[in-house]
């Protein structure tokens, strides 16, 4: 499940990068995908929306067994 993750989130990571941004997989366990937002992304004060709203939608949208998405 690991590779289908870090597949889907190569395909978000250029929408993140344009804005300064970028998203590290921390790691995939029971359904759970741990990820850690950075550059300006980091600090941003919309990083929970694009945590939910954009990662996170994408993920379970790609890859059902996705249940949650948590940054670290």
């Amino acid at each position: 499940m690991k590779e289908k993750v870090e597949k889907v989130l190569a395909q978000i990571r250029p929408n993140l990068q344009a804005d300064g941004g970028d998203v590290e997989l921390v790691g995939v366990k029971a359904g759970v995908v741990t990820v850690k937002l950075t550059g300006a992304c980091g600090g941003c004060p919309m990083a929970t929306m694009t945590l939910k709203n954009g990662i996170e939608r994408v993920l379970k949208e790609e890859i059902p067994e996705v249940k949650q998405v948590v940054a670290v």
